[in-house]
């Protein structure tokens, strides 16, 4: 799930484990980057409008055995040991398919915005009318054919045609360049007038210390774009186009906690290059447990309590809106779980098999106020130090914290709630929590100061205790 790394996702649960993927190089043909920035195209407007435990680092020099998770952040990049190995080797206790590495230098490689053309006039959804034709010839045979030409159609305000025609014009695709020349492609969309961007911090991580960083809308329309604020333990960063246009239209916001199995969801991105591409699906799970990591040696995991969703996502789709049927954004396209197959035109990189898996909005919102706010990110954290091994039947605290510290912060949220050291958390309020990344995952949907009601095990007994979530600012 990344710009260049389209992340690694995984889910700790043993359910099903996604993978991150990489992203492609950015597409030949883009405006010019002195172009003079113009007005995008309308759409939709902007109603009024959540998460967060702490990364569990990894004790220094221990990257692959397991290890707890502690109180404090950040914590190393996920190692790539078999999935589903009881913990004996992932730092998340989940596994990672390592991702494509970079390219060197330069952007060459697909051919982007090959498809881009087609997308708003081609008939996604549209409903067209037909009219039976007789033909005049001796078989008496009965031809179809359309009752207006294609440009003519009228879609309903339902179709994937009409949402994705709305939806288009406030989207962008991302470029982001490191100060040696790596890089790759992801996706945003408009979150506000004052011409803020939201996208995944992976996207713009090449970017951060000096890199260069545009971004494009639908119209052709090219705009340098500064970071304002990146989450990397959320995957979610805010960036802002310079000389922004006065008449951007920020895409609507849905409730992902109404979001129900089944509901139709269509993903717009830049897969493999290929910018403003639009598919559909369905929510296929809510609050799936996923850990990911670009595979960055440099960066750090992230954890999120996904959507999950079977419409297409690839490389390059980071970052993108995922809608509901009406075009409000539901989530954030940031990682899937691949195959490991080769992409589009012997590239290398992971693609789609009906995995993909959003950050929740009501999640990402939250985090993308703050960074908007302060520039940092904050998260929710419960104070103590959980295994990270599969297997364990829940979260269990772990006798002692990175570097022998203690596993239960002193006066901290679990230590005012009366746990310790060998408790095994096995429930958040009614999320049942099976693995030490799935508490994280959890946590990370309530905002500090949030009080959860705790299930743990203690021997051989099960104790509910209330807790007040603590919080930490900042990804170190």
């Amino acid at each position: 799930m990344s710009t260049e790394n389209e992340g690694t996702a995984v889910p700790p649960a043993p359910s099903a484990p996604p993978v991150p993927v990489d992203a492609p190089a950015s597409a030949p043909g883009a405006a010019p980057e002195g172009h003079t920035p113009s007005a995008a195209a309308p759409g939709p407007a902007l109603p009024e409008g959540t998460p967060t435990t702490q990364f569990p680092p990894v004790p220094p020099g221990q990257p692959g055995t397991p290890s707890a998770a502690q109180a404090g952040w950040p914590p190393p990049p996920p190692v790539t040991p078999a999935y589903g190995g009881g913990g004996a080797g992932g730092a998340w206790g989940a596994s990672y398919q390592e991702p494509a590495p970079k390219p060197k230098g330069g952007r060459g490689g697909l051919v982007a915005a090959v498809l881009a053309a087609a997308l708003v006039a081609g008939g996604v959804g549209g409903g067209i009318g037909y009219q039976l034709a007789r033909n005049d010839d001796s078989t008496g045979s009965t031809t179809v054919s359309a009752a207006t030409s294609g440009g003519d159609v009228k879609h309903d305000n339902g179709s994937v045609a009409a949402v994705a025609a709305k939806a288009l014009p406030s989207t962008v695709t991302i470029e982001a360049e490191s100060t040696n020349g790596q890089g790759g492609t992801g996706t945003g969309f408009v979150f506000d007038k004052q011409g803020h961007i939201v996208t995944n911090n992976h996207v713009v991580a090449d970017a951060v210390d000096g890199g260069k960083l545009t971004a494009t809308f639908p119209n052709g329309r090219k705009y340098d774009a500064e970071i304002i604020g990146h989450a990397q333990g959320y995957d979610v960063a805010v960036v802002k186009l310079k000389n922004a246009p006065s008449d951007l239209n920020p895409l609507p916001l849905g409730d992902s906690d109404k979001v129900s199995v089944g509901d139709s969801t269509i993903a717009i991105g830049a897969p493999f290059g290929l910018s403003n591409t639009v598919t559909t699906g369905i929510i296929s799970a809510k609050n799936r447990p996923v850990a990911s990591s670009d595979g960055n040696s440099s960066s750090k995991a992230s954890y999120m309590s996904a959507l999950q969703t079977d419409a297409s996502i690839n490389p390059g789709n980071s970052g993108g809106p995922l809608l509901d049927a009406r075009g409000a954004v539901i989530g954030i396209n940031s990682a899937i779980q691949s195959t490991g197959s080769s992409g589009l035109g012997g590239s290398g990189q992971s693609g789609s098999i009906g995995l993909g898996f959003a950050i929740p909005i009501n999640q990402a919102k939250y985090v993308a106020q703050q960074l908007i706010k302060t520039g940092k990110p904050v998260y929710a954290k419960i104070g103590a130090s959980v295994s990270l091994e599969e297997g364990s039947g829940g979260a269990k605290i772990t006798d002692q914290g990175a570097a022998g510290t203690a596993s239960v912060e002193p006066g901290g949220p679990a230590d005012k709630a009366g746990l310790k050291s060998g408790d095994v958390i096995t429930k958040l309020d009614d999320r049942v929590i099976d693995s030490g990344p799935t508490l994280i995952g959890e946590i990370w949907t309530h905002k500090p100061g949030d009080k959860v009601m705790i299930t743990y095990e203690r021997d051989g007994k099960s104790h509910t205790v209330e807790l007040t979530l603590g919080s930490r600012a900042g990804d170190s």
